[in-house]
């Protein structure tokens, strides 16, 4: 069995070879599909072969996989050898990479589906428009700011009650040029964003694991699909500790000699995309009648809101492990307003609304009451359970601290005896 390892760049990949005759430098192959094909056709099945994670990484291991027995995708980032190294070229970074695939050293990555990688990609191109969008409404908003106009008397100055209030403006010509153009950048991005999401709610609706996310209050169909194009397949992780850690939600831990443990702040070592989503979401949960509002509120008061807001946000990824593993519904779901997210996908991915439209109720007046105060009342029970937790009372004796011993008389069968003297002492 060889081992191959390919330094991926835009124009070629280096290539190393290492069998039982040694290590070697195989030059280089052109990175297009038809140059990469003859490469792998010259593979034989029982090799493996290790990749740089880059973004054509994903397209080469497609088609080096039917030919060789595994294929490696590397994170260089955790490579010491590579990525704090004095001497690095091509060479030296395919030399290097094939040596640690040889020896089992090469942390590898986890490569997603087709289904994954196009939600990743549509995700992505979405956080790119709405950043645009943002920085659009920004510069009208400072417009508004140099001409002393105050602060818009509505919450979105681009909405259609807004384009009238600046309609009505007295301002100079320069400055309605520049905000003409800004709203029509916020049209066209408005658009954009609107067939991105189409495709989204398709993806959905195809996607028990989006679906049954959306059963939890306050998980819209973006973060939803955020959480599933980040984490992919929920199995692989084997708790739900795993998991937050994967997304960086877990808390650094320093302790050394006899000193505590000390928790600092989370470690952000996953995808930002989904800790943001998280935190976006539980903005929305503990607004909600529920278990996850009582949980917020009762850390709040000891900790602060911002510390309880990426508690809240850890408790959503732990939910999250719990739903896709067990493939069950939120337990304390609301249906009406679960059916009501569907039908609105349904009715994106017909005519691409991205308002709910009148005369599509889902479910009664009555219906919905009766859910809240079917939520507000599991509400109420975890804050009692959590209430009746009764702490552990201090340990006494010999064992409550190293080297000390009890001040109190011992009880049963041990009182009276005398005590065995240390030969150490």
């Amino acid at each position: 069995m060889r081992s191959i390892a390919l330094d991926v760049h835009r124009d070629f990949c280096e290539v190393a070879i290492k069998d039982a005759e040694g290590l070697r430098l195989a030059g280089r192959v052109k990175t297009k599909p038809e140059e990469l094909e003859l490469f792998a056709q010259s593979l034989a099945p029982d090799d493996q072969v290790a990749l740089e994670a880059s973004e054509p990484a994903l397209a080469i291991a497609r088609i080096l996989e039917p030919h060789v027995g595994r294929v490696v995708i590397a994170n260089t980032r955790k490579l010491r050898a590579i990525a704090e190294s004095k001497v690095k070229t091509d060479k030296l970074d395919a030399s290097t990479l094939c040596e640690l695939l040889a020896a089992g050293y090469l942390p590898a990555v986890w490569s997603p589906d087709e289904f994954t990688r196009a939600l990743r990609r549509r995700l992505q191109r979405r956080a790119k428009l709405v950043r645009s969008r943002t920085r659009a409404k920004n510069e009208c908003h400072a417009v508004l700011a140099r001409n002393l106009k105050g602060k818009p008397p509505m919450s979105d100055v681009c909405g259609m009650k807004g384009r009238h209030w600046l309609a009505a403006l007295q301002l100079p010509a320069d400055e309605s040029e520049t905000v003409a153009c800004c709203l029509r950048e916020v049209d066209f991005l408005d658009h954009e964003i609107g067939l991105i999401e189409r495709e989204l709610a398709n993806q959905a609706l195809d996607s028990d694991e989006i679906r049954r996310l959306m059963t939890v209050p306050g998980i819209s169909l973006v973060s939803a699909a955020t959480f599933v194009a980040v984490v992919g397949d929920a199995q692989r992780f084997s708790s739900p500790k795993k998991l937050v850690s994967y997304v960086g939600l877990d808390p650094r831990v320093r302790q050394s000699g006899e000193t505590p443990a000390r928790h600092g702040r989370i470690s952000k070592q996953g995808s930002p995309e989904a800790r943001h989503m998280l935190c976006e979401a539980a903005w929305v949960a503990i607004r909600t009648p529920g278990p996850l509002r009582a949980f917020y509120e009762r850390v709040r008061a000891r900790r602060g809101a911002q510390v309880a807001l990426v508690a809240t946000a850890r408790k959503l990824s732990v939910l999250f492990w719990h739903l896709l593993t067990e493939e069950q519904d939120y337990a304390f779901e609301r249906p009406t307003l679960t059916r009501r997210k569907l039908r609105g996908l349904e009715l994106k991915v017909k005519d691409g609304r991205r308002s709910w439209p009148s005369g599509h109720a889902v479910g009664t007046k009555q219906d919905r009451e009766r859910e809240r105060e079917f939520a507000e009342q599991v509400e109420t029970a975890y804050r009692r359970l959590v209430a009746d937790w009764q702490p552990k009372a201090p340990r006494s004796g010999a064992g409550a601290t190293r080297g000390r011993a009890s001040s109190k008389p011992s009880s049963g069968k041990q009182r009276g005896r005398a005590s065995v003297p240390n030969p150490a002492l």
